[in-house]
């Protein structure tokens, strides 16, 4: 899909089963292929990143089968067990060309592996890929012998891997140490990781870090994970890490851990929205380091509880989340999540030690803060912190950009909490999450809608507007919105042919309906938008894709607490298909024909009936034709025939079909 659009949410609850880390998935992946023997590893995250270790892996000459038992119902994401056979510290494949995605997780310690392994390989990714920088990973292999060379932009992938450059080569030198290597601690924890796995290939040797080590918690899984196969490596604080000698052994199953990541978006929307939300795969004994995420949803007034194998998070007893001053180094992938839940909270956050976030998927500190804005907050951005201003009015409806990030995409669902959202390119959370959207809204009770659809002068405008009126509701005229571009970008000076023009005036319509009442950045226009130089206008708008698609959008933006009546031609079957009630609203030509000859003469604007009648036989047979939204009922809509009933027992049925479907209103009075 191009998108998705996030309906506005009111409240949330249940459980998710969680997927696999993606950091400990890699990790155990890369270990198990090159230890001795074989590995069973259970619950392996199926992602993008995943399935590219996997691909690389295999074209090295790994023998991995998949193993019954593997989750994928609707109760818990889709996870994977397979049989590593280990290699025993040398790929059998000792020339490759490896395709490795935007896979950091894949890419960086598959670098330092096959540098030191020795070897041809060729290793490319995604263009995103090749902006990451990864010198400071080379240059720390160079110091333990490497040759790495290049093939694009110095200190950037893509690389070329060639027969170690050390005196004697081959076997005899993979056994040596690498002696002492010093690398950068304050662009990527990867880069640290990536040579404490590999170093056990040529013997062990020490790490020292230059500069201040980031994101630590991952260090600790790299730490954690080569413990389970055997390798204990003896940190000297955070400034040098003693790898000692001898290859990896397999400790015969590895079930991998739920990710702490993925669970801070579902334990931030209990937080929001009422809650509890309860988290499965992940406790109070994880290895990673963002479950401590936890600790700052506490600080923010949430209510959280954690077990052996489970966390769960509710509202403040307040309803209200508290602002925070944090720095987050301890958890540099959770703590994006921070930044839509600071929006809704009292006061001004900042978040702080967040440079890392400048080399990863995207320039995470960047990309958050122009998509943030969006929402009405007032952020700044610094080097390696954000500062975040709630927005005044409540958070405003936006169509988020994801930058091909699964982050951005998860982080800013979020944000349905206050308004519709559309998040664009949703597919990106393949990378670790390929459910998300679906469990998202398992979980969550968003903004319910009745959708009234019919043809012209069937009376839908009416009752929809009383309907909505009688229930304290937002009400949708759908069929005047085309005209309200028109109208809109004839008065800002813009063509009507200038489609990407249009479409952002169409995104971005102030407009508030409501019975006999139009009114457009606060102006009365229903009668201006009826001229027939703005119905041309329309018609011109209304082909144009891009104007389309954003009025598609606009529309769904209504859909605001406590709820939305819509109204036009394509309500129920394109624009709202999940409504809570559906009616398609119908009578014959000559009662429709009959009401709009009644709706001019009593505004004193001549007619005739026999015309009108003939002009909306046309009508309905344009309408019923078009190839974009035709006119056509539903097949969940009910059906209502006002050609002999009034205007006021239309309405009484509509809101008896409403009372049956949504509980809340049930107390409503006609």
């Amino acid at each position: 899909m191009d998108f998705i659009d996030l309906p506005q949410c009111l409240g949330a609850g249940g459980v998710v089963r969680l997927p696999g880390s993606k950091s400990i998935s890699n990790r155990v992946l890369l270990l198990a292929a090159l230890a001795e023997d074989e590995t069973e590893i259970r619950d392996l995250l199926v992602s993008d990143d995943t399935e590219r270790m996997l691909d690389a892996l295999r074209t090295l000459g790994v023998n991995i089968q998949p193993l019954p038992g593997a989750a994928g119902t609707d109760e818990a994401c889709t996870a994977l067990n397979v049989r590593v056979g280990g290699v025993g510290g040398a790929f059998a494949v000792r020339e490759a060309d490896l395709f490795l995605g935007n896979a950091g997780t894949a890419f960086r310690p598959l670098t330092a592996v096959l540098a030191l392994m020795g070897g041809c390989y060729r290793l490319t990714g995604t263009p995103r890929m090749h902006e990451r920088p990864i010198g400071d990973l080379v240059d720390a292999l160079r110091q333990a012998g490497a040759d790495i060379r290049y093939l694009a932009t110095e200190g950037y992938p893509p690389l070329a891997i060639g027969p170690r450059a050390v005196s004697g080569g081959g076997e005899s030198a993979r056994k040596e140490s690498a002696g002492r290597i010093r690398v950068r601690g304050d662009v990527s924890s990867q880069f640290l990781s990536a040579l404490l796995m590999a170093l056990p290939l040529i013997g062990g040797g020490t790490v020292e870090v230059v500069g201040e080590l980031i994101s630590r918690p991952y260090i600790n899984i790299t730490l954690a994970t080569m413990a389970r196969f055997g390798v204990d490596v003896r940190a000297e604080g955070v400034s040098a890490f003693i790898v000692p000698a001898g290859g990896y052994r397999s400790p015969g199953v590895v079930h991998v851990e739920g990710d702490a990541s993925a669970a801070s978006y579902f334990l931030a929307l209990g937080a929001l929205a009422g809650g509890p939300v309860r988290v499965e795969g992940v406790g109070r004994q994880s290895v990673q380091g963002d479950v401590r995420f936890v600790e700052a949803l506490t600080a923010m007034g949430a209510r959280v509880s954690l077990g052996e194998n489970w966390i769960e998070a509710a509202a403040p007893v307040s309803g209200r989340l508290a602002a925070i001053d944090l720095d987050c180094n301890a958890i540099p992938d959770a703590a994006m999540t921070l930044a839509p839940l600071a929006v809704f909270a009292d006061g001004v956050s900042t978040l702080r030690n967040i440079g890392s976030w400048r080399v990863k998927e995207t320039d995470r500190l960047a990309a958050m803060a122009v998509e943030l804005a969006k929402l009405g907050a007032c952020v700044e951005e610094g080097a390696d912190f954000l500062r975040i201003t709630p927005p005044t009015d409540g958070v405003r409806p936006a169509m988020i950009d994801t930058y091909d990030d699964h982050r951005m995409a998860m982080c800013f669902s979020l944000a349905s909490v206050g308004a519709p959202v559309r998040i664009n390119d949703p597919g990106c959370v393949a990378k670790t999450f390929p459910e998300y959207f679906q469990h998202f809204a398992r979980l969550t009770r968003v903004v319910p809608v009745i959708a009234i659809d019919g043809p012209s002068a069937s009376g839908k405008g009416t009752v929809a507007a009383r309907v909505a009126a009688t229930l304290g509701w937002n009400y949708l005229d759908s069929g005047a919105l085309y005209r309200l571009t028109a109208l809109a970008a004839q008065r800002a000076g813009v063509a009507w042919d200038d489609e990407p023009a249009v479409a952002a005036i169409a995104a971005g319509l102030d407009v508030v309906f409501a019975e006999g009442s139009i009114r457009l950045a606060g102006e009365e226009v229903e009668d201006a938008i009826r001229q027939e130089e703005i119905s041309s206008g329309a018609s011109q708008v209304a082909v144009l894709p891009s104007v389309r698609a954003a009025l598609l959008f606009r529309q769904r933006a209504f859909c605001r607490a406590p709820g939305l009546v819509a109204d036009g031609r394509d309500m129920a079957s394109v624009v709202f298909t999940d409504a809570a009630l559906k009616v398609f609203l119908t009578a014959s030509v000559e009662a429709r024909a009959e009401r709009r000859y009644k709706q001019l003469m009593a505004k004193g604007i001549a007619a005739r009936l026999q015309p009108l009648l003939l002009e909306m036989q046309q009508r309905d047979d344009r309408d019923r034709g078009r190839s974009v939204a035709p006119l056509q009922q539903d097949a969940n809509a009910s059906l209502l025939d006002t050609t002999d009933i009034p205007i006021d027992v239309a309405v009484a049925r509509v809101l008896d079909w409403a009372r049956a479907v949504v509980p809340d209103i049930a107390g409503a009075a006609v």
